[in-house]
C-alpha cells in the first residue's frame, strides 16, 4: 500500500509506534545482555581458561571491524577461534581466499587452516559469540537484528544496502534462525531485509526462542 492511501492519522502515528518499539527493544537488549553476562560469567571464564591453554600466547578475545547501523563501523567482540596471524594466513593462499570469497566469506573447518581445535568447538556452539553482549550493552548491536557484516559483504547488498544498515545489528536474527551459514547469498539478503520491514518487539522474542533451539541443534553452525 502507497503512502498516499494512508491516513494522516495513521503518517503521525507511525513515527510513535516506531519510537516506542525502539524504547522497549532497548529496554530488553541492555536487561537481557546485563543478566546474560552475569548468569554466563562461569561459562565464559571456562572458556577463556581454555582459548589460553589451548594457544597461550594468543588473546582471549577477536575484535574485528564491522558495518552497524547507518554504516558506522564498531569492533565486534568474539572468543577468539582462530590463530593469531589468521587474516594473514588465509591471505597467503591465494586459491583459498579466492574460494573463501565464493563461498560467502567462509570456509568449512576441515579445509580452514585458521580454526584452533578449541575454536571448531566454540563456533559448533555458538559460545564464540556471548562476547557480543557487551556489543549489545555498548548500545551498537541489538539482542536480535540482521548479522553485522564486513565491509566487502555490503556489495551482495546492491541498492537495498541503505535498508539493510538502517537498524541495528543483531547477535542473533532471522537469517540465523533460517539456516545461518547454510544460507549464502544472495537467499541471505532477503532474509536479513525480511527481518527489516517486519521487526517488532513480538519478532524479536520469536526469534529469540527459536535461537535457542537451533544452537541446540548446531544447525549451519561453523
Amino acid at each position: 500500500m502507497s503512502l498516499r492511501n494512508h491516513t494522516n492519522a495513521d503518517v503521525k502515528a507511525a513515527p510513535r509506534s516506531l519510537t516506542l518499539n525502539n524504547a522497549v527493544k532497548r529496554t530488553l537488549d541492555v536487561t537481557g545482555a546485563f543478566f546474560g553476562l552475569i548468569f554466563l560469567l562461569p561459562v565464559m571464564i571456562l572458556i577463556a581458561i581454555l582459548i589460553k591453554t589451548n594457544d597461550p600466547k594468543g588473546s582471549v578475545f577477536f575484535k574485528q571491524k564491522r558495518i552497524g547501523q547507518h554504516g558506522n563501523v564498531f569492533g565486534i567482540y568474539k572468543f577468539r577461534s582462530m590463530v593469531s596471524n589468521a587474516e594473514e594466513r588465509l591471505k597467503q593462499d591465494p586459491e583459498l581466499y579466492a574460494k573463501y570469497i565464493a563461498n560467502n566469506y567462509k570456509l568449512d573447518q576441515d579445509e580452514d587452516p585458521r580454526i584452533t581445535n578449541i575454536g571448531r568447538f566454540l563456533r559448533k556452539t555458538s559460545l564464540d559469540e556471548l562476547p557480543q553482549l557487551v556489543n549489545v550493552l555498548k548500545g551498537e548491536m541489538s539482542l536480535v537484528g540482521p548479522r553485522p557484516v564486513v565491509k566487502d559483504e555490503l556489495i551482495e547488498y546492491g541498492n537495498r544496502v541503505s535498508e539493510f544498515l538502517s537498524v541495528k545489528p543483531g547477535v542473533t536474527g532471522y537469517w540465523q534462525v533460517c539456516g545461518r551459514s547454510d544460507v549464502g547469498y544472495p537467499e541471505r539478503v532477503d532474509l536479513e531485509l525480511h527481518y527489516v520491514y517486519h521487526q517488532s518487539v513480538f519478532f524479536d522474542i520469536k526469534i529469540l526462542f527459536k535461537t535457542v533451539w537451533t544452537v541446540l541443534l548446531k544447525r549451519g553452525a561453523y
